[in-house]
């Protein structure tokens, strides 16, 4: 009985085929790839090329990265198809709307433009060039993508990728090395004091007023803010407890959810007594709504709601805003920008910036310090005049 072939050998022949009554000749290499983990049996693969030499190479690459272990089976799947497999399939633990992200970008950007190459054919020149067109202006895209949708494509693409290489699929991700458009950082337009009297003025009695005012004066996210709950503010010990925010997931269903915060942790913040004061006040005023509505009062136990109980619209909230924003002169203003406000306002009254982080649920101290760097560079250089004023006091010059 003939001995099985060891891992890592081939041979090499000569084939003819008929195709329509016409004879075809091409070469073809056989190598034992190893063995079926489940069944036990030798997994052969096949090789073939216009020349025997062709096909000669083709075999050595093969049976050298069998043997030095660098070796990767053969994939026929596209990369349109694993991008399907990988969204369906290894996002498990990421935010429903983190998802939709995800899956809008492939659907929307990578799979047009290189989903029918074979997942082992693609190569980083590729990808590069999909990058680099996707900053230019097109027809549906006027004045291209900015370089931040480009790298929030890029990371969904090299993830994806990644998973590719640790399943085996590629040996390497050709997405690592391109190089990805400069972003430039966004000016912070936080509103100043008289913006924040005229703000204040201006949304004094309005229906978003008591969320507008705790934003402002907490730097709560938008969705930490409309996804608050009753038995998150503690008003004995004058603490609110941020662990979940309202999100909308894409599509066409309009779809609300709570999901944890940003970086998936739980902070306690202690607000100023007069925003404590103001839910409390609010807190009666829901009690009284709920009188009025009766049997169709939602118990979402929100603390910002609207007439029913039930949670507020991303777009009603931010249609208000808008509104309050250009009545005061700042029609720029982003929702996110009160986060800023609170921020800046925080730091010039004196609070150090670890607390200032704490506070916003930043992951780190260094990363409040290099968003708000210039309100601290501000703070050096009138502490500076003010030491030479002092100077020139006590020293009679």
């Amino acid at each position: 009985m003939a001995g099985r072939s060891a891992k890592g050998t081939g041979t090499i022949r000569k084939k003819t085929v008929t195709r329509n009554g016409k004879k075809y000749e091409y070469w073809e290499a056989r190598y034992t790839e190893g063995a079926d983990p489940g069944t036990g049996k030798q997994v052969q693969r096949s090789i073939t090329g216009k020349t025997q030499k062709e096909v000669a190479q083709k075999l050595k690459a093969a049976t050298a990265a069998i043997d030095n272990g660098t070796y990767t089976a053969p994939n026929k799947q596209t990369l349109g198809q694993w991008l399907d497999a990988w969204a369906e399939t290894y996002l498990g633990g990421v935010k429903p709307r983190t998802v939709d992200l995800y899956k809008s970008y492939i659907r929307v950007y990578i799979k047009p433009a290189l989903g029918a190459v074979r997942l082992e054919s693609l190569n980083t020149h590729m990808i590069q060039s999909f990058y680099n067109a996707l900053g230019k202006p097109t027809k549906d895209r006027p004045e291209g993508l900015s370089p931040k949708t480009v790298k929030n494509i890029h990371g969904v693409f090299h993830k994806a990728l990644q998973q590719a290489v640790l399943i085996g699929y590629i040996r390497f991700n050709p997405a690592g090395a391109c190089t990805l458009p400069r972003i430039e950082k966004r000016e912070l337009a936080p509103l100043d004091d008289e913006q924040i009297t005229a703000f204040l003025r201006e949304i004094q009695g309005s229906r978003m007023e008591v969320l507008f005012t705790v934003t402002l004066f907490t730097g709560m996210r938008e969705g930490e803010v409309m996804g608050l709950m009753w038995d998150c503010v503690d008003f004995e010990a004058g603490t609110i407890t941020i662990n979940k925010q309202l999100q909308r997931l894409r599509g066409g269903g309009g779809e609300y959810r709570l999901t944890s915060t940003k970086n998936g942790k739980s902070r306690t913040i202690t607000p100023a007594a007069s925003v404590m004061a103001l839910l409390k006040r609010h807190r009666a005023a829901q009690a009284a709504q709920r009188l009025r509505a009766g049997k169709l009062w939602e118990d979402s136990g929100l603390v910002f709601t609207d007439d029913l109980g039930h949670h507020l619209a991303q777009a009603a909230v931010y249609r208000s805003f808008k509104q309050a924003a250009a009545a005061i002169g700042r029609p720029d203003a982003r929702f996110h920008d009160l986060r800023h406000s609170y921020a800046v306002a925080a730091i010039r009254a004196g609070d150090d910036i670890k607390t200032v982080q704490e506070t916003l649920g930043h992951a780190t101290a260094a990363f409040t310090l290099d968003i708000y760097a210039h309100v601290t560079t501000q703070m050096r250089q009138a502490s500076a005049a003010r030491m030479d004023a002092f100077i020139k006091t006590v020293s009679g010059t």
